[in-house]
């Protein structure tokens, strides 16, 4: 059955180089649109899922082409602003064996960055939804995009959507003079679903623990809207060999995923948004463990796929959950 769900957060023009040069010596840079929140949306559309998208894009051709890549995805764009600004970039330099993948950002001054939530109608947003998330990255950007994601989740709040947030701390990120204890907490006690390890908690909710079930622990007694904590936990041999598992905490348990063994990694990037999305799609349709299980194996199926996205079907995550036709030439 088709849920309503809503994701908010900044699309960005993806400039990668061609296969696996570095910086300096390409000449020829693939586009594509990519955005945490926005790569989850996509993941859910692909499953049959209604999902709309907030965000702010330039009144530009970029921001056209950017509405129309969301749109051909089959996001409701309805709720998207057209504004003064530019259009946010990353630019990807894929690793290889034992050197790293490098992502530089130039988003300062962005359409999106400089959106507060003004002229959204709320109300219209959430009506019939059934969930909403967002992630640490957008109250990360700037002043205006917090008060932003504050707005949304009140609204959420108000109409009693789910909601579930990828705390995902990026040192970098903070830059316009609040740090992440000053924002953040706000943000997660509207929260029931998290995603969070160790250093996320302990950066952006004041959690200071070794042990997870611990720090869960204490989490949900300081924000106690709180629900699950989920994480995943990543061994990184080199950029093109890790091994992959899960971890959700549900206030009674700690649930472990298969882990996944991952030597030909593709694109790794969009790796948690697609787990985030399988999480989602997941809790809403099964069981805990079963959701977990699902949300790991749509993470280790975008390991196989360039860019930011990870277009796979349904049945192709349930399969490798199965362990059926892994590898396989289907026809």
């Amino acid at each position: 059955m088709s849920k309503r769900i809503i994701t908010l957060g900044e699309v960005m023009m993806r400039l990668s180089t061609t296969g696996h040069e570095r910086f300096f010596q390409t000449r020829d840079y693939e586009v594509q649109y990519g955005g945490a929140e926005a790569n989850v949306a996509v993941s859910l559309a692909f499953w049959g899922q209604s999902v709309a998208h907030i965000c702010a894009f330039p009144d530009n051709e970029i921001g056209k082409a950017a509405n129309a890549y969301l749109r051909s995805t089959g996001i409701d764009t309805t709720f998207i602003q057209k504004r003064p600004g530019r259009m946010g970039l990353y630019f990807f330099e894929g690793g290889a064996m034992q050197r790293a993948s490098k992502i530089i950002y130039d988003r300062a001054y962005s359409a999106f960055s400089e959106f507060d939530g003004e002229g959204v109608d709320w109300d219209r947003v959430f009506e019939g939804a059934d969930w909403f998330h967002w992630t640490g990255i957008t109250p990360a950007i700037s002043d205006a995009a917090a008060k932003l994601t504050i707005k949304a989740l009140e609204a959420a709040q108000k109409h009693g959507v789910k909601v579930s947030g990828d705390i995902n701390y990026r040192r970098n990120l903070w830059q316009y003079g609040k740090g992440p204890l000053e924002v953040m907490p706000e943000l997660i006690q509207h929260t029931q679903v998290i995603i969070a390890g160790l250093t996320d908690m302990q950066n952006c909710m004041d959690i200071h623990e070794e042990d997870y079930v611990t720090a869960c622990q204490n989490a949900k007694a300081k924000f106690p809207s709180i629900t699950h904590i989920v994480t995943t936990e990543r061994q990184s041999m080199s950029s093109s060999h890790n091994v992959l598992s899960g971890m959700l905490w549900n206030g009674k348990q700690l649930l472990h995923s298969r882990s996944y063994d991952m030597p030909n990694i593709v694109d790794r990037v969009g790796g948690g948004d697609a787990f985030m999305a399988g999480l989602i799609y997941g809790l809403l349709n099964n069981s805990d463990h079963e959701a977990l299980e699902f949300a790991v194996a749509a993470s280790v199926l975008k390991h196989s796929i360039p860019g930011d996205v990870n277009y796979v079907s349904l049945e192709e995550v349930e399969d490798l959950v199965k362990g059926e036709n892994v590898g396989k030439l289907l026809r």
